[in-house]
């Protein structure tokens, strides 16, 4: 008998998560039936979408998000003992899943771990996972960048902006990126190839803007929301493309109480420019296609996929909050 560990949201969060907005609740495993497998994780990601879907999920709900688990018992031949799996099973240990059932439900699905050719199995979770195919597909997809053109990317150092960053200059873009740290610019611009980075929080970001693009902003690509993408709207030329894929600035604020920010609609009027929010599912049937690119581009060295790892099931609260107050360059993972 298996005894499975999984937390479980009791409370909807108040501004940063509380340790006691979850509970750790453990369950035995039924044995397997004809069809079924049990995986056991063995990485899980920590996203900032966790955090913007609190509020929209009744509870209590246990925490979901992709992980990357092995089979370590099956009663299905298409997914033998030692099989990789990706899942949105969240934060819980092991599962049982039946792999020949089809479902709608996006946390009971699951897919075979793409070949990653010899690349740690992590980056199912992040670069080969979810984020890769969010920068690749809500960048090239709504932004459709050319050649020569500028991109600003905001969140820059995080798991997607870092990605969309270099897949820019891998399609000749010149590079803006904003990120929260010192490190982080230094990280962007020296390894990542960024032509200009800067530290939001200590920059006049209009001034250093306009210095850094004095030609004006073709592509934005948008993680934060917030104060810093009007301005970034007001810089953009004739019919430029803002892909809009978060707005981490506000996550954890009263949803009561948003914070306000310069009203965008003279640059949209003014500048003529497309502004486009996504969910990545939208693409899901075609998540294959990204993940195959994305590897070749590791694999090329045209992308570097830096992880920020943190060790213990029991640490995955700390790897979320310390994820949300930007502790993270790259991607947040949690090895179990």
């Amino acid at each position: 008998m298996v005894k499975a560990r999984k937390y479980v949201v009791k409370k909807h969060f108040q501004g940063v998560p509380k340790r006691d907005d979850f509970e750790i609740v453990e369950q035995e495993l039924p044995p397997l039936k004809d069809g079924e497998i049990l995986v056991k994780a063995e990485w899980i990601s920590v996203d900032p979408y966790l955090r913007a879907y609190n509020a929209r999920t009744p509870i209590p709900y246990d925490q979901f998000s992709y992980q990357v688990a092995v089979v370590t018992e099956s009663k299905n031949p298409d997914y033998p003992v030692g099989t990789r799996v990706v899942s949105h099973k969240g934060w819980r240990d092991y599962t049982i899943f039946n792999p020949t059932v089809k479902t709608d439900d996006k946390n009971a699905s699951l897919y075979k771990l793409p070949d990653l050719h010899g690349l740690s199995p992590s980056l199912g979770v992040g670069a080969v996972g979810m984020p890769g195919a969010t920068a690749y597909f809500g960048f090239l997809e709504i932004c459709k960048p050319k050649a020569g053109e500028t991109v600003v990317v905001t969140g820059a150092a995080g798991a997607v902006g870092s990605i969309v960053g270099q897949i820019a200059k891998i399609k000749g873009c010149r590079v803006i990126g904003f990120a929260g740290s010192d490190d982080k610019v230094q990280w962007l611009e020296k390894e990542l190839g960024f032509d200009k980075a800067f530290n939001y929080k200590t920059v006049d970001i209009l001034k250093s803007l306009k210095e850094a693009a004095p030609k004006g902003v073709d592509c934005y690509f948008d993680n934060v929301g917030g104060e810093i993408s009007s301005l970034i709207l007001s810089q953009m030329n004739d019919y430029g493309r803002a892909s809009v894929c978060g707005s981490i600035s506000a996550y954890n604020e009263d949803p009561s109480k948003m914070p306000k920010a310069t009203i965008i609609q003279p640059s949209l009027v003014f500048k003529q420019l497309k502004v486009e929010g996504f969910l990545v599912w939208r693409w899901d049937g075609r998540w294959p296609e990204a993940f195959a690119e994305l590897v070749n581009w590791i694999k090329s060295g045209k992308l570097k996929a830096r992880e920020h790892v943190t060790e213990g099931f029991d640490k995955l609260y700390d790897a979320f909050t310390g994820m949300l107050a930007g502790e993270n360059s790259g991607k947040a993972v949690v090895k179990v």
